[in-house]
């Protein structure tokens, strides 16, 4: 079977920033497997996975053997009352994400879900008083930039000045569909938030992130169902153009139409068009020249050349997701980017669904 996304759990090398059991986590919900990406760079930060619970015991065994360090808990309640467990991560059907990070955070753990983070604006809204009330932190999973090392030295060279200030990002996030395995909820509109808000993510995370924005507006947002008349609720196309509040332009599309013939499951790129030079990323391929990822090429003043980051850059995030929840500070991400990225996401889906004449009842 040719390369999914949906499983794309990538394994880096262990550089801990805590002992055995100083930071213990559990991971509760199993339906994308991005679960696995989320709890290998914890693990390789030197977190301690106590607990893995889904209602379905295929995906449990399954997981278990995965992580046999793990215990497999008879439920939500039995993990979120260990005074042990700091954080809870999750990736369970997408509409669902909001509610258990509720419960999570009630019961005193910090939060870290896969993207989309939630689905509707009534949900972020949820999530923010929830954040409020208890201090806990609702962490997102926005894996095509916190797991890919040319994205994270992308974002350590514009840190540097090396291609002055940006003014433009573009992303290109194409996926395997691979409909023949996927479960029910990817097909539901209502369950995994429409393609700009699923996928559309990435894109709109690392586009405020790559800029510096706080904010952006939606010049034009559009989805299609190009291919899949047999599921009228999926998106298999989507573009979408973005202002940022500091001037900045973006543009991306995602999709669902990468060919089998591709080797891995996704020809992932970003564009990065700076005041004085411009980077590339070539993710996860270079197209009939290397099946590896990790590609990066640079243009300024003073040079041009190209970068290999697989195996030389690592992921930060995951160390720093683990002492900001232990000091109760914000290095890896801000609380107020994951949910400006969230709510970017969930806005561009309902004026494309508006354009077409698409109406909710679930909002």
């Amino acid at each position: 079977m040719p390369e999914s996304g949906m499983n794309y759990a990538p394994k880096g090398k262990p550089n801990p920033v805590v002992e055995p059991g100083e930071f213990v986590f559990a991971a509760i919900g199993l339906d994308h497997g991005h679960i696995g990406g989320q709890c290998n760079g914890l693990i390789e930060a030197g977190a301690t996975l106590k607990w893995i619970y889904d209602p379905d015991p295929k995906k449990l065994e399954r997981y278990l053997a995965n992580y046999p360090q793990a215990k497999a808990a008879r439920s939500e309640e039995e993990i979120f009352s260990d005074a042990d467990v700091k954080l809870v991560t999750s990736a369970n059907i997408a509409s669902e994400r909001c509610a258990l990070g509720l419960r999570a955070m009630a019961a005193g753990k910090d939060y870290f879900t896969d993207k989309a983070p939630l689905t509707t604006l009534g949900q972020l809204e949820d999530a923010k008083k929830m954040v409020a009330k208890t201090g806990k932190k609702y962490a997102v999973y926005y894996s095509e930039r916190l797991h890919v090392e040319a994205a994270v030295f992308a974002g350590q060279l514009i840190e540097e000045g090396a291609i002055g200030r940006v003014v433009q990002t573009m992303g290109m996030g194409p996926h395997r569909a691979s409909f023949g395995w996927r479960p029910p909820w990817f097909f539901k509109r209502e369950q995994y938030g429409g393609i700009l808000c699923d996928i559309g993510s990435h894109q709109i995370e690392q586009f405020l992130y790559y800029t510096g924005a706080k904010d952006a507006e939606i010049i034009c947002a559009q989805i299609e169902n190009y291919n899949s008349p047999q599921y009228p609720g999926l998106d298999d196309f989507g573009d979408c153009t973005l202002k940022a509040d500091n001037g900045a332009t973006g543009y991306f599309r995602v999709d669902w139409f990468t060919p089998d013939g591709l080797c891995t499951w996704g020809d992932g790129r970003t564009f990065i068009l700076g005041t004085d030079g411009y980077i590339e990323l070539r993710k996860y391929v270079d197209i009939a020249r290397s099946k590896r990822g990790g590609h990066l090429f640079l243009a300024n003043k003073k040079t041009e050349e190209y970068i290999d980051c697989e195996g030389n850059v690592g992921h930060p995030y995951f160390g720093q997701l683990i002492l900001d929840c232990l000091n109760r500070t914000e290095n890896a991400m801000t609380q107020e980017h994951a949910f400006k990225a969230a709510e970017i996401c969930v806005k561009a889906q309902r004026i494309a669904e508006k354009a077409k004449g698409i109406t909710r009842e679930y909002d």
